[in-house]
């Protein structure tokens, strides 16, 4: 199975592969016969914003303006990003916005991100941001200063109710990923994400990445 460089791709192939193996009436690779074709992408630095916040920073009735669209559906890289305020006054400026807004504010980034900035930021589940780090963010109209909310993401797996069948895992259940190539890798613990909205797709963060060497052409597979 192969990490493709295009999420369009990828679905297209899949399509492909698996009409080709019908034709020629030949036993099909496991991954040929999953529902949908597994997709890895690595997440970098980005935060999400409450209503509220957007408002506070970048003025009254302010609304994210979508720049690109990411394979989740409904899920968008905003043209608006903010200047991150760490510990000791270090900053990250240009920290993009992901879209929609949602109920609570976070911040997502890597170790050496944190460690750039003076943090020292737990490995969470999204939402879950009780006792984490808090920080500054700076808009164009604006200070937002965070209680909590600064974390390193778990790697994890959002999967349709149909891909939990396949894999046989249900919504809070553990995956391997293993990723292969000159820097193979198994990641042992991706936590599963299911739900209706889903498409089949790990998220990494950029550490993880780059230390698999995740690309084009790199091979992939979930294990349960």
């Amino acid at each position: 199975m192969q990490v493709q460089p295009t999420h369009q791709r990828a679905e297209v192939e899949h399509l492909v592969r698996r009409a080709l193996y019908a034709r020629l009436g030949r036993p099909a690779p496991r991954f040929v016969l999953a529902p949908h074709p597994l997709v890895v992408n690595a997440s970098a630095r980005h935060c999400h914003l409450t209503p509220k916040a957007v408002e506070t920073l970048f003025g009254a009735g302010h609304a994210l303006t979508p720049a690109k669209w990411l394979y989740q559906r409904g899920q968008f890289a905003a043209e608006e990003t903010v200047t991150l305020i760490g510990p000791r006054s270090r900053v990250i400026s240009n920290l993009r916005i992901l879209g929609p807004c949602r109920e609570l504010n976070q911040v997502e980034l890597a170790t050496t991100d944190a460690i750039a900035l003076g943090f020292d930021i737990p490995l969470r589940l999204s939402g879950n941001i009780k006792g984490t780090p808090g920080c500054m963010l700076m808009g164009p109209e604006g200070f937002l200063e965070l209680p909590e909310g600064v974390i390193r993401a778990a790697p994890h797996a959002h999967l349709a109710p149909e891909d939990a069948e396949f894999y046989g895992v249900r919504n809070g259940d553990f995956l391997r990923l293993r990723i292969g190539g000159d820097c193979s890798v198994t990641f042992e613990r991706v936590l599963a994400r299911v739900h209706p909205d889903f498409k089949l797709e790990v998220h990494l963060d950029t550490d993880e990445a780059n230390a698999c060497r995740l690309g084009a052409g790199v091979p992939a597979e979930l294990v349960a």
